[in-house]
């Protein structure tokens, strides 16, 4: 399993999960829901108490991997294969355009 905090503007906003079985899951957290109910990441992600569960990545963080020759260098440099999704994602967005980033979460630690 590996995942990801998601921040938007530099506040966590939730945790994005890739499953053992390939499953993807995205959940608010909590204090989030609370503190900013209106500040949704994405118009497919309304806030609220649920998980969002997809076969595939979504394509809001789809969005967010570099394209073209963006990635062939990320793709090359850190030895990334161009279908492994959540391995660019993790490793290529931490420093997006936009309000949206994504920082790894090393789950071997937080459990």
């Amino acid at each position: 399993m590996r995942q990801a905090n998601v921040l938007y503007k530099e506040i966590h906003a939730g945790v994005l999960t890739e499953t053992d079985e390939g499953e993807y899951w995205f959940e608010y957290d909590k204090n989030y829901i609370t503190q900013y109910p209106q500040q949704f990441i994405s118009f497919s992600f309304p806030v609220k108490e649920t998980i969002y569960k997809e076969k595939r990545l979504f394509p809001f963080f789809e969005g967010l991997i570099p394209e073209g020759w963006l990635l062939e260098i990320a793709t090359k440099n850190w030895k990334i294969n161009p279908n492994d999704r959540m391995g660019l994602l993790l490793t290529c967005c931490s420093n997006c355009i936009g309000a949206v980033s994504i920082h790894p979460l090393n789950s071997k630690t937080d459990e």
